[in-house]
């Protein structure tokens, strides 16, 4: 009986002790493991090339090793090519992309001379897995703001139909390039420009340019430009087919002007000459709407 006892104690207090551990260990401290992002699985080859079409154009690559060769496909900014740039490596390997929408993106790569799928269309996957395989980041030209925030914010104006500016456009060669709207927000301007084509011709953008420029280049004095660039471009730059219309958003840092000064927007056409151009004052500016209170479109 007296055995029986000692056990019985012994194992109490086994249990006190593991427990007041575990106790101490707790407070202040959690395992990585709770913020395990879930890598995408994928095979790539040597004579093969695996291609991954992002829902965003692709910011940052990171490769985990020699092993695998990744690079944008050409002038479309949302796919990515990878494959193997050695025969038969037998160690996992991985890599890292980073979309223009603020996406993380991981994926655990191995080798596989007959893979099952060279081809990946990250579009179609259902937001709600997504949310397992891919995490925020912040970018410092977004001031610290959620990248998944301000996508929305950039989609819910783009979708707003109604035109705020009426007074800003050009038009020439069956090419009408307007400035549709314009909003600030969070010291943030979105340009929303319109490009109607009512020629029979598509018009395929080289390039939209915003500049600072000096009033007084009209009277041949010394030229002074300064080149903005977009934090932001929504959707991707694309053709315009003939006689129809596509329209596009900028987001800017806010800035205003001088009395001298003037803003020109710039349209390029690709190995083409019907060159757009627009100039917007500084009152433009300063009267732009202001984005207080808006219903984002969460899908």
């Amino acid at each position: 009986m007296k055995l029986q006892y000692n056990i019985f104690f012994t194992l109490v207090f086994i249990l006190l002790m593991i427990s007041r551990v575990k106790s101490q260990e707790s407070p202040g401290f959690a395992s990585l493991n709770e913020a395990r992002l879930e890598p995408f699985k994928m095979e790539v080859t040597y004579n093969k090339t695996s291609h991954i079409l992002f829902p965003s154009p692709i910011r940052y690559v990171d490769l985990g090793s020699e092993n695998l060769i990744a690079n944008k496909a050409g002038d479309i900014a949302n796919v990515l090519r990878v494959k193997s740039s050695v025969r038969d490596f037998e160690e996992e390997t991985n890599f890292s992309v980073v979309t223009e929408d603020g996406k993380f993106y991981s994926f655990d790569v191995f080798y596989s001379r007959y893979p099952d799928t060279v081809s990946y269309d990250l579009l179609q996957f259902k937001r709600a897995k997504e949310k397992q395989y891919s995490a925020d980041v912040l970018f410092e030209e977004l001031d610290g703001d959620s990248s998944s925030l301000t996508e929305l914010m950039i989609k819910t104006l783009y979708g707003i139909p109604k035109r705020t500016i009426r007074h800003i456009g050009s038009k020439s060669f069956g090419i009408q390039f307007s400035l549709k709207s314009l909003y600030v927000r969070e010291e943030k301007f979105y340009f929303i420009i319109q490009i109607k084509n009512k020629s029979n011709l598509s018009y395929h953008i080289d390039f939209v340019n915003f500049k600072i420029v000096d009033k007084k280049n009209l009277k041949r004095t010394v030229i002074q430009e300064k080149i903005l660039s977009p934090l932001r471009t929504y959707p991707m730059l694309s053709p315009v087919n003939y006689r129809s219309t596509s329209e596009f958003l900028f987001l800017l840092n806010q800035f205003t002007l001088l009395e001298d000064q003037v803003l020109e927007i710039e349209l390029m056409e690709k190995d083409g000459g019907r060159y757009q151009k627009i100039q917007i004052v500084n009152s433009d500016l300063v009267h732009a709407k202001i984005v207080d209170d808006i219903h984002l479109k969460l899908k």
